[in-house]
């Protein structure tokens, strides 16, 4: 332990599918250990789920107030350095606010808040308290996305004419939370989820993923939410066409009720001298197509080694060794630990920084979130996005 970080977690307890996925990816390279948890906000099942996890009973606590206010206690070389919140939405402000006030780094699972103000308000305490926040856009941490920012970037494939992703699943198709399953349930009620479900849900990845990978500014945007199942509250289904900086044009399709679709994200960029394909469902590939030669397929492992910019391209694995979901969560995560021990052991960042999503990353998808209904709602067909 004495030269890991140490973290606490909100939220993840038993029966959850994003707690252990980021248990997962935060210890995957050594850097770090759980140490404490507030795990749900039923006491009784905290103290299971921590004792499950083999953690000392004295830091399995009752409620994440309760756990930020006792860590602060503890002598720094035994507290926590950084809270984890796997929280549904509307509980990721005020545990991510009092961390920050207690001089706690955060890691918080998207979108950010519940609603836009919370999202401004956020990035306010964290530029006033000078901590680390990192937001997990899990796609970003990918190798073949981050070689597909190399070759947008640098210009390769040319001046940029069109961006678009397409994210769909099938597990709404049915009416899951009528029966009671929890996952449906908070996912497509406004109370926790906010003003849009799907959108929300796997939208702002699309957003985060076209925003990664080109660095454009959206200028105006068209949105239609649909809910394609009569019984649900909220929409499960939608289209957003985007006008970006330098007159480039952008789409994003998400569904959640596109049926038999597993988890199947597809980012494709084209410009003047070629396109690019990458699929999180075969992420090791990136498939470039150029105007002007035969088409070219980029490896994870080998052609990943060109990136520039000192990054670490994020392969874990020799050429040919499949890496995937957990790997690219990890990989963020190994950014932020890496930037917290540098900054514990005075160290200055590196020339290039530190590459995980942020607090501002964050602002931007509840804006995009909060512009995708407006226009939803409104009769104009385009709205300004300023």
């Amino acid at each position: 332990m004495e030269n890991k970080l140490k973290y606490g977690m909100i939220g993840g307890g038993t029966g959850s599918f994003i707690g252990p996925v980021h248990r997962m990816a935060a210890e995957l390279d050594g850097m770090a250990q759980l140490v404490c948890g507030a795990f749900s906000s039923d006491p009784g099942r905290s103290s299971a789920s921590g004792k499950e996890l083999g953690l000392d009973p004295a830091r399995i606590y009752p409620d994440f107030r309760t756990m930020i206010t006792s860590e602060r206690e503890l002598p720094e070389e035994s507290r926590m350095d950084f809270v984890v919140i796997v929280t549904p939405n509307h509980l990721h402000y005020e545990p991510a606010r009092i961390a920050l006030e207690n001089g706690f780094h955060v890691v918080c699972d998207k979108p950010l808040t519940r609603t836009l103000q919370e999202a401004v308000a956020l990035g306010e305490t964290v530029k006033k308290s000078g901590l680390l926040f990192a937001l997990t856009h899990t796609y970003t941490g990918y190798p073949m996305v981050k070689k597909a920012r190399e070759l947008v970037r640098s210009g390769a494939l040319g001046r940029i004419h069109k961006v678009m992703v397409t994210y769909l699943q099938g597990w709404l198709s049915s009416y899951p939370e009528g029966s009671g399953q929890k996952q449906a349930l908070w996912r497509t009620d406004p109370r926790y989820t906010g003003k849009t479900s799907t959108m929300g849900d796997i939208g702002t990845h699309a957003e985060n993923l076209i925003s990664y990978v080109s660095g454009l500014k959206i200028q105006e945007i068209s949105a239609q939410l649909n809910t394609l199942i009569k019984e649900r509250k909220m929409d499960d289904d939608g289209s957003v066409m985007l006008r970006y900086e330098d007159g480039v044009a952008g789409a994003i399709l998400v569904s959640q009720v596109a049926t038999g679709e597993e988890n199947n994200v597809t980012l494709r960029i084209y410009g003047e001298k070629g396109g690019l394909e990458w699929n999180q469902m075969e992420p090791n590939s990136l498939i470039v197509r150029w105007e002007e030669g035969p088409m070219e397929v980029y490896r994870t492992g080998v052609s990943v080694r060109s990136i520039t910019g000192g990054y670490d391209p994020g392969n874990r694995l020799p050429s040919g060794h499949p890496e995937g979901f957990i790997e690219a969560f990890a990989n963020i995560y190994k950014q932020f630990e890496q930037a917290l021990l540098d900054r514990k052991a005075g160290k200055s960042p590196p020339p290039h920084g530190y590459d995980f999503p942020t607090v501002e990353d964050g602002i931007q998808g509840m804006k995009f979130l909060e512009k995708v209904v407006e226009s939803s709602r409104s009769e104009k067909k385009w709205i300004t996005f300023t």
